[in-house]
């Protein structure tokens, strides 16, 4: 499940809960844009145990993003095989989606600083999400979240 907060002059957030066990979350934060193509935000990975942040990941304004991808699984509600792969340009965060049992999907979202050129590191967190109307509204939130840094200058 997701949520969404944001008052007018506040930060944003999405959170995407697991709907098996709330405690395990990624949270999307802290949007800034650096030009008109793209946005940037910083994103957490967290489970009983595990606390990871990436900063900087970069969002683009065009078609290949995280919002289509998971427009695309919504629509896929009845299912497919395998898995199904997106990351950002820079590869530094990548979910991967799965079909499960009783109509859920999983995604796992994984965390990978390129940036840093010593001591890497990568985090993964799977959320698991009803694959009609959850996905929707995940799908949609996170391209309300993405668009809010064009829209505030626009």
């Amino acid at each position: 499940m997701s949520s969404q907060d944001a008052a007018l002059g506040e930060p944003a957030e999405l959170i995407v809960r697991c709907q098996d066990d709330r405690a395990v979350h990624v949270r999307l934060c802290d949007l800034f844009d650096e030009d008109e193509d793209c946005v940037h935000y910083a994103i957490e990975g967290c489970a009983p145990g595990l606390n990871a942040r990436l900063d900087g990941v970069a969002a683009w304004n065009w078609e290949g993003d995280l919002a289509p991808f998971l427009e695309g699984l919504a629509r896929d509600f009845r299912g497919w095989d395998g898995e199904r792969v997106w990351q950002t340009n820079d590869r530094d965060l990548t979910v991967t989606a799965i079909f499960g049992s009783g109509g859920h999907v999983g995604l796992t979202w994984t965390l990978r600083p390129w940036r840093i050129s010593v001591g890497t590191w990568d985090a993964s967190v799977t959320t698991w999400l009803e694959a009609g109307e959850q996905m929707s509204a995940l799908a949609a939130d996170v391209r309300n979240f993405l668009g809010q840094e064009a829209r505030r200058h626009g």
